[in-house]
């Protein structure tokens, strides 16, 4: 076996007084497909600088191969001081690379190489930056969230770049579907301690509930009381995978609730079916066309009713931005009519995090400077227990938010938005930065709503996981609304998003998918096997939750550890043993629920 080419021993890292990497490790050789997964604030992107020599650690020891060249990608790229595109991508060239590379990534990437880098958008300056990363062909890629502010088609391109590549590749990622399509390994970042299995992303629920598992008999072994928050933190992770089992049903029945109300609308008059929803219409568009130096928006007809949750999907310069100004009313169109609901309460998620101050502290952000009560709809609460609820610790009330994190300013402006009453939210892209505990919390906060949520989103994940139906752009302006997810929406499409991002570039990238890539729907129904075992999954989980129940029984005599150790012992492992079987049942069931939701969608 070939020595890694990178090697991260024992490092530790103080912030202050603080831990963030205490005896944390990492190895990465040629063709290694690692990912780097841990909760917003644990220090991935620290890690990720360290391994790419950034910064220095307080102790530890790193060790590179000689002659192994590394690219990292950051999270923030920062363009100033170049004058082209062209020329912030030739600067990351070594002596002996082809500049050719340089042109020919920023062509597929859709750029000209000739924007200035005070001119890009999100989106843009991302796209330079990869090109810069990939173009020497190094033999160690460090990239810290790649597909924030990438529109779907650039996405899929970079899967199946990276797919192809035989470099080394440590990844830092929410894009649950792109880790999954790569990843070989993982090491789980938590509390300044890594921790490596070579197994790959699609298994990262299972293996993260076994430790846990583990953690919390041993926490009772030794008779230790776990802090409040910690415990909700890190142990509610399996409470919250059994409500989502019962919300993949909940999810199954709004779909099937819209394609009934879509069938009985087809054909119908808007102005026949108004008084049928009296109170519950949010919008209805009719035959709404909008342009600016080319068609955004052409003969579009949808209705929108209290309670939906649509997707947006397109590429970028589709008109998703354009699409929610004339859903909400804040734009009008050049033809058609666009009719709003009544008493609707907007409030707006801000994928830029614009609406943070950077100089006030996490609690009078939150509080508006009015004091320790935070607003929350009609009822008032105390900010540290609000605080909680975004997994947050109560010490962080005084951290400035210009310190935070990038995931972390994502889940205060979740709090502050969710604090505001609203019936109708607006969500532009707001997984960007987001950890998958904080991915799991907004999907439940989401499941929750009463209101209607407009959700412009490439989280292909997250969109199947949340809508109930997605608005896809076809391309010349034109949008189709489809029943269920991201996958159903291709499913019942029967093809990709069209190649139409901002640029012919993009547009002209050939489609060919790897085996990594995103898996074709070829099955036409379920095996026997599989409808056999979605029939007996649910008296088996049953069964699993009995038996873990009566273990944890047995658990709760505070003296069965002094009185009995060897039945303690026993009866911990029994439990760790049939927690660890109830959450592989339970995700086999979620597994072949969504099949089945999709063979008949």
């Amino acid at each position: 076996m070939a020595p890694p080419l990178l090697t991260l021993q024992t490092i530790r890292l103080h912030l202050g007084t603080t831990a963030l990497l205490d005896g944390a490790e990492l190895s990465v050789g040629a063709g290694d497909r690692i990912c780097l997964v841990g909760r917003n604030g644990s220090g991935k992107s620290t890690l990720l600088k360290l391994a790419a020599g950034l910064i220095e650690p307080d102790g530890g020891t790193r060790f590179l191969q000689p002659g192994t060249t590394i690219r990292y990608l950051p999270q923030e790229p920062d363009l100033s001081g170049y004058a082209t595109t062209l020329d912030y991508v030739e600067a990351g060239l070594g002596p002996s690379d082809d500049p050719y590379r340089a042109r020919a990534l920023l062509d597929a990437l859709g750029l000209s190489g000739e924007e200035q880098p005070d001119q890009l958008s999100g989106g843009e300056a991302r796209r330079a930056a990869l090109a810069r990363t990939l173009a020497p062909e190094p033999d160690l890629l460090l990239l810290d969230e790649p597909t924030n502010h990438l529109d779907l088609p650039a996405i899929e391109w970079l899967e199946t770049e990276l797919a192809r590549l035989r470099a080394g590749i440590i990844l830092i990622s929410h894009d649950r579907r792109l880790l999954t399509g790569l990843s070989k390994s993982m090491i789980w970042l938590d509390r300044g301690v890594t921790r490596r299995v070579d197994r790959g992303f699609g298994e990262y629920d299972q293996w993260r509930e076994e430790i846990l598992a583990q953690e919390e008999a041993e926490h009772h072994k030794l008779g230790r009381q776990i802090a409040r928050e910690e415990d909700w933190m890190r142990y509610g992770v399996t409470a919250r995978r059994k409500r989502n089992v019962r919300r993949v049903g909940e999810l199954r029945a709004l779909r099937q609730r819209h394609r009934e109300r879509e069938g009985a609308a087809k054909g119908a008059r808007m102005s026949a079916s108004e008084g049928e929803v009296s109170g519950k219409l949010v919008c209805v568009a009719e035959q709404v066309s909008k342009s600016y130096d080319r068609p955004v928006v052409r003969n579009l007809d949808l209705r929108v009713i209290r309670g939906d949750r649509l997707g947006i999907v397109g590429p970028n310069g589709a008109g998703k931005s354009t699409l929610l100004h004339l859903l909400t009313g804040t734009t009008q169109p050049d033809t058609g009519t666009i009719r709003i609901g009544t008493n609707l309460s907007l409030v707006t998620l801000d994928q830029q995090r614009g609406a943070l101050d950077p100089n006030r502290t996490l609690a009078e952000t939150l509080t508006d400077g009015q004091g320790d009560m935070v607003q929350v709809g009609e009822e008032r609460r105390h900010v540290i227990g609000y605080m909680k609820d975004f997994m947050f610790k109560p010490e962080q009330a005084r951290t400035p938010v210009g310190t935070l994190s990038g995931g972390e300013r994502g889940r205060l402006l979740l709090a502050c938005a969710l604090a505001r009453p609203s019936n109708l939210l607006v969500l532009d892209e707001p997984t960007n930065d987001l950890d998958f505990e904080t991915l799991d919390l907004l999907q439940e906060m989401l499941a929750d709503y009463a209101g209607t949520v407009l959700l412009v989103s490439h989280d292909r994940d997250f969109l199947d996981r949340v809508v109930t139906s997605t608005l896809a752009s076809e391309g010349d302006g034109r949008w189709t609304e489809y029943a269920g997810g991201y996958s159903d929406m291709l499913s019942q499409r029967g093809a990709d998003l069209p190649d139409r991002p901002t640029t012919a570039a993009i547009a002209s990238l050939p489609r060919a998918r790897s085996e990594t890539g995103r898996v074709e729907n070829t099955r036409v129904k379920m095996s026997f096997k599989d409808r056999h075992a979605l029939e007996r999954l649910p008296r088996d989980i049953a069964s699993l939750q009995a038996e873990a129940a009566r273990l944890r029984g047995i658990l709760s005599d505070a003296n069965l550890y002094t009185r009995d150790n060897k039945r303690f012992a026993a009866t911990t492992a029994a439990l760790a043993k049939a927690e660890a079987d109830l959450v592989a049942q339970e995700s086999r069931w979620l597994e072949l629920e969504m099949l089945r939701e999709t063979l008949e969608g």
